[in-house]
């Protein structure tokens, strides 16, 4: 079932979700992280040998929910599944979304990850909620 609309909307007006990936041994890891939502969906950006995407790998479910930027919850938990975005048109759109939704202060992570060099060690991770 997909998370309705007005409740996507909602959640999309947080700042930061609270993404709970899950080891093999079924226990949960939550890691604060910026995200962004286009078409149904929720957007992530992480580097590519980040444990959550990893975790990914071997476990599809997730569990999202608000939270403020230390990653202290303050929203229900959601459940899903997610996936590693493997085509440029994805990953276009997912930065657009991340784009319009944090402005300046994604375009200066942008400009540092270019600065530095780690812009193409980035994953982008589909939510599904």
């Amino acid at each position: 079932m997909a998370l309705e609309p007005g409740a996507l909307r909602a959640l999309d007006r947080e700042s930061y979700i609270s993404l709970a990936t899950f080891k093999r041994s079924g226990e949960a890891v939550e890691t604060p992280v910026w995200f962004a939502a286009d078409a149904g969906r929720l957007y992530v950006f992480t580097e590519a040998e980040a444990g959550k995407v990893k975790r990914l790998r071997n476990d599809e479910r997730v569990r999202v929910a608000a939270c403020n930027v230390r990653g202290r919850v303050h929203g229900d938990w959601l459940e899903g599944k997610g996936r590693r975005v493997q085509d440029a048109a994805g990953e276009a759109r997912a930065y657009a979304a991340l784009r319009r939704k944090y402005g300046w202060q994604m375009r200066i992570t942008d400009f540092f990850s270019k600065l530095t060099g780690r812009i193409g060690g980035r994953a982008v991770l589909e939510l599904e909620i």
